[in-house]
């Protein structure tokens, strides 16, 4: 029963926060990306490894995609919805498929210094859930995903996103939100 009260009081205690009020206006997406909370550093894999290789290495880092580097440059992004759509189904062997065929080659990439506002565009508009961020060699220095810019958001506007409150029957019940 305490640990509820305690959850309680914290609620309640945001709620009489004298914080002020920020807005939410184009200033904010001019910041530079490198403002964002990423996880560090990108994890990355050669030119020619398998499949299953690629799959292993994404779940033990528990990432949706995975670079592909050549010679310490970025040639490709490897991604969970390449597998979808490309490879299920197929029959293929991941033991002897390569990443090189089913990969995104030259994937679109931006900087540490392009505005939020260009990563926002470029998500949208390709479709994209992550993009590549490389230095002026085209070597990778990160990796930005749609849920850096969300967290971003949430914690700059907690009372505008998180206290809007549920509208019935537009709520999901499963985990996935789907």
């Amino acid at each position: 029963m305490a640990a509820e009260e305690t959850i309680y009081d914290e609620d309640l205690r945001y709620e009489d926060e004298p914080t002020p009020h920020k807005i939410l206006d184009t200033r904010v997406f001019k910041e530079p990306i490198k403002i964002l909370h990423r996880r560090a550093g990108h994890v990355a894999i050669p030119l020619g490894t398998t499949i299953g290789e690629a799959v292993r290495v994404m779940k033990e880092h528990r990432i949706g995609c995975i670079m592909v580097e050549d010679r310490g440059k970025l040639v490709g992004i490897f991604t969970e919805r390449d597998i979808l759509t490309k490879l299920v189904g197929t029959g293929y062997d991941p033991a002897k498929v390569r990443v090189d065929g089913v990969m995104t080659r030259d994937p679109e990439t931006l900087t540490l210094d392009d505005p939020i506002a260009f990563a926002m565009q470029l998500m949208s508009v390709g479709g994209f859930r992550h993009v590549p961020l490389v230095d002026a060699d085209r070597r990778t220095v990160g990796i930005l995903s749609v849920k850096d810019i969300v967290d971003y958001l949430v914690e700059h506007f907690p009372r505008d996103v998180l206290n809007i409150p549920p509208e019935p029957g537009k709520h999901s019940r499963t985990p996935e939100g789907g």
